[in-house]
């Protein structure tokens, strides 16, 4: 199967660390020949750090897309009824977020806009960023792995010796995540050794 002309939403929210990670993935799914739409979330949009300032991030995702990023929950809800995706990445997803979604709380562009995707039954894929994920936002983790149409990006442990709870999705596994997620099936092994990656 091939991305090629498939509409795409790409949901960023504030792990910002990941992001250098996480582009190159949407460059890849571009060229591809996909319709790539980016959702922002607040904190995205906000917030400056040491890894570059929300706007500056916001507008690469514009430049890289072509496309103007959803930005506010009043222009992500029509992604539902009038302007449908064929399937939607968050990535990267954080705790935060993470724990709303699998509590059914909406309450930005991002949300938003997997709660209309799912109100379509087309697939959601989360690439997971969060330092609590074997602490308590385990029982979310599971939660959402079995919750229909939603699928991982398969993740591991980014550094388990001084973040022992902490899980990173494998982020150059987004485009496989994608079509396993299409095709109705989970990526497999979905828990790998992401640590031994990066030594």
């Amino acid at each position: 199967m091939s991305l090629k002309g498939k509409r795409i939403g790409f949901g960023l929210t504030g792990s910002h660390c990941t992001y250098d990670e996480v582009f190159p993935e949407i460059e890849k799914l571009v060229n591809e020949g996909a319709e790539v739409v980016p959702i922002v979330s607040w904190t995205v949009q906000s917030t400056d750090t040491r890894f570059g300032k929300g706007e500056d991030w916001v507008q690469r995702i514009v430049d890289l897309t072509g496309n103007e990023a959803i930005n506010s929950i009043v222009k992500a809800e029509p992604l539902g009824p009038k302007y449908p995706l064929d399937a939607m990445v968050i990535s990267p997803m954080t705790g935060v977020s993470l724990s709303k979604f699998a509590n059914a709380q909406n309450d930005s562009p991002v949300l938003m806009a997997a709660k209309a995707t799912l109100r379509n039954s087309k697939p959601i894929i989360l690439g997971i960023s969060t330092n609590d994920a074997l602490g308590l936002n385990g029982v979310n983790i599971m939660r959402l792995m079995s919750t229909k149409n939603i699928y991982f990006i398969p993740f591991g442990q980014d550094d388990p010796v001084k973040k022992p709870n902490s899980l990173v999705a494998r982020m150059g596994a987004t485009r496989d995540a994608i079509l396993a997620a299409m095709e109705g099936r989970q990526l497999q092994p979905v828990l790998v050794e992401r640590f031994r990656d990066e030594e």
